[in-house]
Parts: structure tokens; sequence; C-alpha cells
């Protein structure tokens, strides 16, 4: 018998998606919340170390809902957690209230700076950097020239203690009662805050044109465009941030590499990885 009890979702309400899972309430049970990982991610090891870097982020500090209980949801494992009543992500607020983006992008470099300078315990997390470096190796949909700059590169990069999120963008911080939370904690890891800043450029200014990354973060490529530039300007002090774009695309070609870590990709996954790599790295690594 499992030592995970089962849920019976008839008795619960979707209440949202995301990239990486379904969130669920229960009318009955105000206080929690139920995430369903999407099928490749819903296995045991993978939810257990959801929870317990939940719980690690927890002891750090840092505002994070709490992680109560792993569950059985049919065969899959789901977590239930903390419900944070009455909140949006920034993601939602850029949609419902777009004439707020620029002060969403502001919000966001204000908190990605306060979890940046946040040490991190390197006993309980993984260096980004190492992680990153074994990607390289094992990306064979990488031309091996191109994987060796590419590898050049990431060396230099140097190590701290520095908190990085792994899925840092809007969607993943969320406001209730003017209390900012950092959600979907499952790549926290320590490193140079550009490995996140890289993977938000990725989105903002990569994948933005993808209707399906629309979807995800209920904006527009016209506003996922504008909210980089927002949050360069916000993160530099500068109206002028070539310089930061520049490297950030650097580092937005090494996150596409290291999804591959987390989950094996898939034949068309490599294809697609594959593709936008060359292009990141003819743009940014040959100039």
């Amino acid at each position: 018998m499992s030592e995970y009890r089962n849920i019976d979702l008839s008795a619960w309400i979707k209440v949202g998606e995301g990239g990486n899972g379904v969130t669920y309430e229960n009318p009955s049970q105000s206080d929690i919340i139920l995430k369903v990982n999407k099928p490749r991610l819903s296995c045991l090891d993978t939810v257990k170390h959801e929870y317990e870097v939940s719980q690690a982020v927890e002891r750090l500090g840092l505002s994070t809902p709490k992680m109560y209980e792993i569950v059985r949801v049919g065969e899959a494992y789901a977590t239930i957690a903390q419900r944070i009543k009455d909140k949006k992500s920034l993601s939602r607020i850029c949609h419902d209230e777009p004439e707020r983006l620029d002060e969403m992008a502001a919000l966001l470099c204000e908190q990605g700076k306060q979890l940046f300078a946040t040490p991190c315990n390197t006993r309980v997390f993984p260096s980004r950097k190492e992680q990153v470096l074994q990607a390289i190796d094992k990306a064979t949909f990488v031309p091996c020239k191109h994987r060796r700059l590419i590898r050049s590169f990431a060396e230099t990069i140097p190590e701290n203690d520095h908190c990085v999120h792994g899925d840092f963008q809007t969607g993943n911080l969320i406001m209730a009662g003017g209390v900012c939370y950092w959600i979907d904690l499952d790549r926290f890891a320590h490193g140079d805050p550009m490995f996140d800043i890289g993977h938000l450029f990725q989105i903002c200014k990569v994948y933005s044109s993808m209707k399906q990354v629309q979807d995800i973060f209920h904006m527009s490529q016209e506003q996922l465009l504008r909210l980089w530039d927002a949050f360069a300007t916000a993160y530099t002090g500068q109206d002028n941030h070539a310089g930061f774009d520049h490297l950030a695309g650097k580092f937005a070609c090494l996150d596409i590499i290291l999804r591959t870590h987390f989950v094996a990709p898939s034949f068309a996954e490599k294809i697609f990885f594959g593709l936008y790599v060359r292009r990141l790295f003819k743009q940014f690594y040959l100039k």
C-alpha cells in the first residue's frame, strides 16, 4: 500500500495551468492548493525533489507558499501546498492591467535582486555552473565546434553562493496583500544571477513569437518584448542596455542546453533546441 494518500480530483476545481503542471482548489478546503505536474514530471522522484526544495528554500528566509504533503492523483504524484488567497502572478497582472507592465517588470527586478543577494546553502542546493557544464557535454544536438566555444564561455562563469530560481519569470512570482511569493522552485540552485536573467531573456526575446508561450504568460509578443526592455532598464539603471542584452543572450543559449539536464528531450525537442542554440550561437557567440 502506498504511503501517500490518493486524491479524488472530482472534488477539486482546476484554477490554473503553467508550463509544468495544473493547479486545483477544493471549495471545502480553502487553505490549500493541489498541484499536479504534467506526465513527464509527475513521478515520485521529481515531485519529492520539488517538495524538499520548497522546504529548503523556506529555511533560507525567502517567501514561498508552505509545502504540506505529497499525494497521489491516479498514477501520478502531486503536492498539496498553502493556498495564497487572492493571489495573482505578475503575468496575470500584466494581462489584466496592461498599464502596470512596467511596474511589474520593476517589481520582478527588485524581488530578483533580493533573491540573488540571499546566500544559498551550497551543501543543499546544486551548482548551476556544474549542471550546465554537464549538460553541454551531453548536448549532442549541438555541433561539436559550437559546444567547444559554448563550454569555454561557461567555464569563465564565476562560482558563487547567490540563489538562482531556475525558472525566473513573471509567472513564478505571485502577489497577495502586497506580499510577493516565489513558486515552482524545483530547479533552485546557486550560481551567477545571469543564469536566471538569461532564462527571462529567452522567454521574452527568443520564444515570445510562439503562441504557446504567449498563452502560458498571458501576454502578447509586444508585451513580452516590452517586459524585457523595462526589466533590463530597471536592472541596469540604463536606457541603453545593449551590452546586458548581449550577455543575457549568451546565457539564454546555456539555458536551452540546461533544460536537458532536468528532463531527457524527445527527438522533436532535440531538433527544436538545436535550431535555437544555433541561432543564439550565431547571434551572441560570434559577435
